[in-house]
């Protein structure tokens, strides 16, 4: 049955490129006209839209999706979103599932160039991008990154793992990013989520793609920012996510 399905992940890993090479193509464009004619919430849908189709590229490969989240995220404030890192698909299944909550990602800066659509929307979105080598530098991001989400009711995205787990297992938690924006959004809403099996689409590298993925999403019970001292947070979300992947 593996072998079969290696041969099988062969031409619908071709099928699936072409798909997404074409849409990050046609939603550079796309974003840069909404961007330019109607600012902010027109571009803001034009990436909503953009990762939807991002899903639908997947499917190809026949993954498919479950976000199981049984809570209520409060609405009106801030949220940080935070999860554990498998691979570079944990992120369009966030954008389109929590998108009416404006999520923002804090991403690496070679990320902001090169790659059609994604890089343009992680330069004009809202997102930040930061030189991991340069810690101070990226703190003093982080900082600004947390006051232009309070003041305009936006989300972070953070992966505190830093780079992303290629056989699902957990990194430890880097601590000082996480800090700085519970320190910066005292009032911001903590939703943790745990991602499982996004690591097997790369399970035999770039190529081919892994197929018949089922990719997770488990949203655990949101809390105040405020509930705890940082320190305290950051180790309670860790265990918190850790404690569920598979």
């Amino acid at each position: 049955m593996k072998t079969i399905k290696k041969i099988l992940s062969y031409p619908l890993s071709v099928l699936f490129y072409l798909f997404f090479f074409l849409t990050l193509l046609i939603f550079h464009g796309i974003q840069w006209i909404s961007l330019k004619l109607g600012g902010y919430e027109a571009h803001k849908k034009s990436v909503d839209i953009f990762n939807f189709f991002l899903l639908r590229c997947l499917n190809i490969l026949g993954t498919n999706f479950n976000v199981d989240n049984p809570y209520k995220i409060p609405a009106g404030k801030p949220c940080i979103f935070v999860a554990n890192h498998q691979g570079m698909f944990d992120i369009p299944p966030i954008i389109w599932h929590f998108r009416k909550y404006h999520p923002k990602f804090i991403s690496k800066k070679e990320l902001g160039k090169g790659i059609p659509g994604i890089s343009f929307n992680l330069r004009h979105g809202g997102n930040i991008l930061i030189d991991r080598k340069n810690g101070r530098e990226a703190l003093t991001k982080m900082s600004r990154f947390a006051d232009y989400l309070n003041e305009h009711n936006r989300s972070a995205v953070i992966f505190p793992e830093g780079t992303r787990s290629r056989t699902g297992a957990p990194k430890k938690f880097a601590v000082q990013g996480l800090q700085m924006l519970f320190k910066k959004m005292p009032n911001a809403t903590v939703v943790p989520i745990t991602i499982n099996n996004s690591w097997k689409l790369f399970r035999y590298g770039n190529f081919p793609m892994g197929i018949g993925v089922n990719l997770n999403l488990k949203v655990h019970e949101p809390f105040s920012v405020g509930s705890q001292d940082p320190v305290s947070l950051v180790a309670q979300v860790e265990r918190t996510i850790t404690a569920d992947i598979k």
